[in-house]
């Protein structure tokens, strides 16, 4: 349910609305001038601004400003008197949606309504997917046009403008922080802190003060006080990354900051409140760890508020081709070198390994790639894969099936090359059955 701040200073056409609105769907938040829908921009979720432009106290341009820097993504409808027009236009070029003129068909107004929050979903979709519109407001861009990619995109899109705390699950390479960023770029946080901390990358004994942060002389080496990250944090969003490597004693600490909002620095006395929106990432089956006693169970279910699982690599082989000639693009600029294409060969080596460090690992592969090429096409010499190709953990039987899903694979990509993607020929040369080949095709995520 979108809602909807309607800020007008006369209460019978603010009630007016109000029926009008909830009786379509919505929900309404009422202010009757300026300064109180400012407050509720700043202290609510906001999906629409109806405003008028004459208002007590502060005026509907002073709304449109508020309303732009909490979230320039919020549409913002004027409404003006008749002959207010040219004040009207200068909202347009300050970034409102559109204006309508007093008095107005309440349809005319849902018509406006409705289009404005379906442009907001398709920009706020554009941002994350098209290069130039992620350029345009600073967005990180997710490169991908998968099923699975666009799911995740969606869930993204819903849970950004809210408080709700998001755990993201994924392999390692998949992406996790670049989704962290985008939603924390899609709250009405974003002109607040996005801090993002690898919990497996610091010490046990140092991630508490790096966490929390610690007084003048907590212990030997403090000499001064430190601010922590979720105290760096207030009003922004923190990124607890692979917070499933995080010792147990912490994460009753962290569980703590959660439920009170309040943090104590090591060597305090006094509580310090925080207002931070928690992001948490792992590469680790949590609800695995928890059963084995390695992660707390009430600290798993207060970060599971809304889980997103992120594909990996080789779940969404189709975005495949979409990131190569991302990278390319970005390290031939980065390097300064020509624009290079790649060989139908080299891309379907690609497109058959099995990229156990997906997105990351592809990314290194194609920089490396570049690097070695001299000439205008990368081909299959330039692409250097890890010897890792098949499991080094696990059972012989694992490490066996891994190996027979690599040189199966490989085999029907040449047997499709060879062919032009004919499988009736190919199936012939590989000397299987039509249903086989088709089977085979379906379980490794060839695309013929």
């Amino acid at each position: 349910m979108e809602t909807i701040l309607v800020v007008e200073d006369k209460e019978s056409m603010s009630e007016m609305l109000k029926e009008t609105l909830e009786s379509e769907g919505y929900r309404v938040i009422i202010a009757r001038d300026g300064i109180e829908g400012m407050k509720h921009l700043k202290e609510s979720k906001i999906d629409l601004v109806l405003t008028d432009l004459k208002l007590p106290k502060k005026d509907g341009i002073d709304i449109l400003k508020v309303s732009k820097e909490e979230n320039q993504l919020i549409p913002v409808i004027v409404m003006t008197a008749f002959g207010s027009v040219e004040v009207a236009v200068e909202a347009m070029k300050g970034g409102a949606f559109d204006f309508i003129t007093k008095p107005f068909d309440t349809e005319h107004l849902l018509m406006l309504i409705k289009r404005a929050l379906e442009t907001q979903r398709l920009l706020t979709e554009n941002i994350l997917l098209k290069e130039e519109f992620a350029s345009k407001f600073g967005f990180p861009r997710i490169v991908g046009g998968s099923e699975g990619i666009e799911n995740v995109v969606q869930m993204v899109q819903k849970v950004a403008p809210t408080k709700t705390t998001v755990l993201l699950l994924g392999e390692s390479g998949t992406g996790k922080e670049l989704f962290a960023r985008a939603l924390h770029n899609l709250s009405n946080r974003r002109n607040y802190p996005f801090v993002p901390i690898n919990c497996a990358a610091i010490p046990r004994e140092l991630l508490e003060s790096e966490l929390f942060g610690h007084e003048k002389g907590a212990f030997t080496g403090a000499d001064a006080r430190k601010l922590g990250k979720l105290e760096l944090a207030d009003k922004g969003t923190i990124f607890l990354d692979e917070i499933g490597d995080m010792d147990l004693a912490l994460q009753s600490k962290v569980l703590r900051a959660i439920e009170d909002g309040e943090i104590e620095r090591v060597g305090g006395v006094k509580g310090i409140h925080v207002n931070v929106r928690i992001v948490a990432a792992s590469n680790k089956d949590l609800e695995k760890e928890v059963e084995e006693k390695k992660f707390r169970e009430d600290l798993f279910y207060r970060l599971n508020v809304f889980p997103i699982k992120i594909p990996p690599l080789r779940e969404r082989r189709e975005d495949i081709p979409l990131l190569v000639k991302y990278f390319i693009n970005k390290y031939c600029l980065e390097i300064k070198t020509s624009l290079k294409t790649i060989s139908k060969e080299a891309l379907d080596m690609l497109m058959s390994y099995h990229w156990k460090g997906n997105v990351r690992e592809l990314e290194n592969t194609i920089e490396r790639a570049i690097i070695l090429c001299d000439g205008e096409m990368i081909t299959q010499e330039h692409i250097i894969l890890s010897q890792r190709a098949t499991p080094m953990e696990g059972t012989l039987g694992d490490t066996a099936k891994e190996a027979l899903r690599i040189a199966e694979t490989q085999r029907i990509v040449n047997a499709l090359r060879d062919t032009k993607g004919n499988k009736s020929r190919a199936a012939e040369v590989l000397h299987v059955s039509y249903k086989t080949l088709l089977t085979k095709i379906k379980e490794y995520g060839i695309e013929a």
